[in-house]
């Protein structure tokens, strides 16, 4: 099984979950209709337009309205902590959940519980808190853009709001930022670093990058970076080698976004429907 978590910036919206269906720019789980904005939905939407192409069943998914408050994400914390060892996953992605060093260790003693430990993501908020925990050996994948490579980089931030000048950091800092990153143990086996230049790390070893297409019109929209995040985590669980799933997911996220034609007015919605196009370009 695959599984998925995070939030939605929805107040309204209590703890769901279960296998969602994508319609109309939508996720339906339960009588629930969640729009493909950006965040935890668009990576779900995207790594569900990956396992269409290889005829994989759709992910299961754990997700709580939260809008910076931390009410939601406590909820999904605890349930995570209490329902995640008594089921068995290949994969698990987590995504933005709001950082809490307490909610994040339950849930990584919880999985630690497991008969085999799935091959675990993560992004954003959670991967905040995986490193604030010290924990981040224990997961396989992290997925950062430049701002928290930064703060991976960082040994002493306890929080990415305290991360030193590294936030000044630009493209060319990279390699030493990953570097720092892999010296203090801060980061998985394998990094798929986001930016204008996507870099695939194995163990502080650059195996490759990714940077065609290169469209600045997608600099202006909002989610490329978590449908990147879906689509690799889609392809491992798919049974490609995470170093292959990596560079398949840069190019065909780029790949996408260019069969979209896309304006600084286009949707995420909008490129995710072109991913199976996409792939099926790269791997036809």
């Amino acid at each position: 099984m695959f599984g998925i978590a995070g939030i939605i910036p929805d107040e309204t919206l209590p703890l769901v979950y279960g296998v969602p269906v994508l319609n109309d720019n939508r996720l339906i789980i339960d009588r629930w209709q969640i729009p493909i904005e950006r965040g935890t939905a668009a990576l779900i939407a995207s790594a569900i337009k990956t396992l269409e192409v290889f005829e994989k069943s759709n992910p299961i998914v754990f997700l709580v309205g939260d809008i910076g408050k931390g009410k939601g994400s406590k909820i999904l914390y605890q349930f995570l902590a209490e329902k995640i060892s008594q089921t068995s996953f290949q994969v698990f992605t987590f995504h933005y959940i709001l950082p809490e060093v307490d909610g994040c260790l339950k849930v990584i003693f919880s999985i630690e519980k497991l008969s085999k430990k799935p091959f675990l993501i993560a992004d954003a908020g959670f991967m905040y808190a995986v490193k604030m925990a010290g924990y981040a050996n224990f997961f396989d994948l992290f997925t950062p853009d430049l701002g928290e490579l930064a703060f991976l980089a960082d040994e002493k931030a306890p929080h990415p709001f305290y991360t030193r000048g590294f936030l000044l950091s630009n493209e060319k800092d990279i390699e030493s930022l990953i570097k720092r990153a892999y010296q203090h143990q801060n980061a998985p086996n394998y990094l798929l670093v986001k930016g204008e230049k996507d870099w695939v790390v194995c163990n502080q070893e650059i195996l490759a990058t990714v940077d065609e297409p290169l469209l600045p019109e997608l600099e202006a929209i909002g989610g490329t970076g978590d449908t990147l995040t879906g689509m690799v985590s889609a392809l491992i669980y798919a049974g490609y080698p995470p170093e292959k799933a990596c560079i398949l997911a840069a190019k065909a996220n780029r790949l996408a976004g260019a069969l979209a034609s896309p304006t600084p007015a286009t949707q995420i919605s909008t490129i995710i429907d072109f991913i199976p196009k996409a792939l099926k370009k790269l791997t036809g």
